[in-house]
């Protein structure tokens, strides 16, 4: 009985944590009076992954979904201090979402069948292939090449510099754990990237929490220029097409996977266990168009074939105080000037 009480309290400990938590958004798709509800917390747009979870939820009439928005910091913070809170963790952060599940805060599900190179000792499973994207405003590169590389963005920021100062923009990598992400994969690819943010830092760039804000203000003409920003978002945008030039790298590209953990705490293992099977793409048949705002992987193939950032240790390494503190250090005395 006490164990019981325990429990309840418990369960409401964490209800009422959620409540308190300012979201970017909060959904809840399903019955209002399901008899099991699985707290999904997430980084992803509602309006990009709604698809998948009515998907989810259409043909179960005793479950509903409570779907949780926040930046990938924000994100990772908040599941650890309450991992009974939530059932399912999807972020576009890799290394973080590694690290959860390094530490023990993902629970094992066999997929059979699922790659080996999509997926970390089966706690945590990649589901999309999203490249890192520089967008562009249309009107103000009109007459001009867009350029197609970093050493031409360099160019022509330095061609122009009285047109892009103030106007150029890209991730808070000290906010942002996707900015962080995609900033330390350049950065350990190319020294190219610290040019272009030397260069960037010179015309005052503007610091973002995420690729939304990015994308309407290039849009607008806030700013002409962004720089890692998500391509599917950009993609996803339709009503601004033609506003938005977006330009994948040719020079490299920085590609991450989304990824989605069980928690080792969920309330709901079975439920929770055929929400990733559906996302993963196990259930069939599939939903005529459920996935099609995001990209998924392309499971055919291999990792190599796609140039993804690696599932792996490799993660972890600007994770550490030390590594992260100069990376940081650095990235400051470029961009903040």
């Amino acid at each position: 009985m006490r164990h019981a009480l325990v429990l309840i309290l418990a369960l409401i400990l964490c209800g009422d944590a959620a409540s308190a938590q300012e979201w970017e958004d909060r959904q809840r798709f399903g019955a209002a009076d399901a008899s099991t509800t699985l707290h999904i917390l997430s980084s992803t747009d509602t309006a990009l992954f709604a698809p998948v979870l009515a998907a989810f939820v259409a043909g179960r009439d005793s479950v509903a979904i409570e779907y949780f928005v926040a930046g990938t910091a924000d994100l990772n913070s908040i599941f650890r201090q309450s991992p009974n809170a939530y059932d399912v963790v999807i972020s576009s952060a890799m290394d973080l979402q590694f690290k959860l599940a390094n530490d023990g805060f993902a629970q094992p599900m066999e997929m059979l069948g699922y790659p080996d190179w999509a997926h970390w000792r089966h706690t945590l499973f990649g589901f999309t292939s999203e490249p890192a994207a520089i967008v562009l405003n249309r009107q103000a590169f009109d007459g001009r090449d867009v350029p197609q590389t970093r050493q031409a963005v360099i160019r022509v920021l330095r061609e122009s510099p009285d047109q892009f100062r103030g106007r150029v923009g890209t991730y808070d990598v000290r906010q942002s754990g996707l900015g962080y992400l995609f900033a330390t994969q350049d950065a350990r690819t190319s020294e190219t990237y610290w040019r272009l943010m030397e260069v960037m830092g010179n015309l005052e760039v503007q610091l973002y929490c995420c690729s939304g804000a990015m994308i309407e203000d290039v849009a607008a003409g806030k700013i002409l220029l962004a720089y890692n920003v998500l391509g599917s978002y950009a993609a996803a945008r339709e009503d601004l097409a033609h506003q938005l030039e977006i330009v994948f790298p040719s020079d490299f590209q920085t590609i991450m996977m989304r990824t989605a953990l069980i928690s080792a705490q969920t309330a709901n293992p079975e439920v929770s266990r055929d929400f990733m099977r559906h996302l993963l793409g196990a259930s069939t048949p599939p939903v005529p168009g459920s996935r099609a705002l995001l990209p998924m992987l392309e499971l055919d193939g291999d990792a190599a074939g796609q140039a993804m950032i690696e599932l792996s240790p490799a993660l972890l390494t600007y994770l550490d105080a030390l590594k992260s503190r100069g990376f940081l250090a650095e990235w400051v005395n470029a961009m903040i000037q």
